[in-house]
């Protein structure tokens, strides 16, 4: 699956526009988002590159979301075409780095229990390797750090996160892979719940950003932290 491969047009699978599907492995993969594991064209992808409001499509920006699953790890792998990149030249040693929405990223929202509506994980990388993972729930005391925040608390979640990213400059593409070990998500993982989920892109480094999403939240400025409008993840 070469950068070329992406498609144009989003996709929708069986299960409707508003679902993404994890596509169970049988062994643990290596991350090698230049020369990715045969296992990931088994997993059907979902393509966007309207901005969060569901407008203003750009080809140019599209990204490409493809998820695999073991009972102990979470695989992500985003494809993300660009025009320009945007990152921070520092970080902690580990490449961690608090605020790495501020330059370009691809964002996982992850809900694993939809019965806690205002409570999800975030993981973010950028073209540079660098990471953020982050247990988002109601404030209860004043946070920082997060200019969308309103009425959240955004806590390192420790998840034991790893990724390999790699762009592609002739082709104006660049790709990553995160594994995120199941009981960092749940306690227990059932493959036959139903989790809820949204995806993610921000691009530029001054406003106006462009900012992408899966699936639209509307707001009238850009917030992704809007679990109203987070699709289904299965586990098939």
């Amino acid at each position: 699956m070469s950068s070329s491969q992406i498609g144009s047009r989003e996709t929708k699978n069986s299960l409707g526009q508003s679902t993404i599907v994890a596509c169970r492995i049988e062994r643990d993969i290596p991350l090698d988002s230049r020369n990715p594991a045969p296992e990931w064209s088994d997993a059907s992808p979902i393509i966007f590159c309207a901005d969060w409001q569901g407008q203003h499509a750009n080809p140019a920006r599209q990204t490409e979301v493809r998820l695999l699953w073991t009972a102990q790890t979470l695989y992500v792998r985003f494809v993300c075409r660009y025009r320009e990149i945007f990152v921070f030249d520092d970080s902690d040693p580990d490449g961690r780095r608090d605020c790495l929405w501020d330059r370009d990223v691809a964002e996982a929202f992850l809900q694993p229990d939809p019965s806690q509506p205002r409570h999800y994980k975030e993981f973010e990388v950028g073209p540079n390797g660098m990471w953020i993972d982050l247990q988002v729930s109601p404030r209860t005391e004043r946070s920082t750090g997060d200019r969308f925040a309103d009425a959240r608390d955004l806590r390192n979640l420790g998840s034991g996160l790893k990724r390999s990213v790699w762009i592609d400059q002739e082709h104006y593409v660049w790709t990553a892979e995160m594994s995120i070990p199941m009981n960092a998500l749940v306690a227990r993982f059932d493959a036959n719940a139903i989790w809820h989920a949204n995806f993610y892109r921000v691009e530029g480094r001054h406003e106006p950003r462009f900012y992408s999403a899966w699936l639209p939240t509307k707001t009238r400025a850009p917030n992704f932290h809007v679990p109203e409008a987070f699709g289904k993840l299965r586990f098939v």
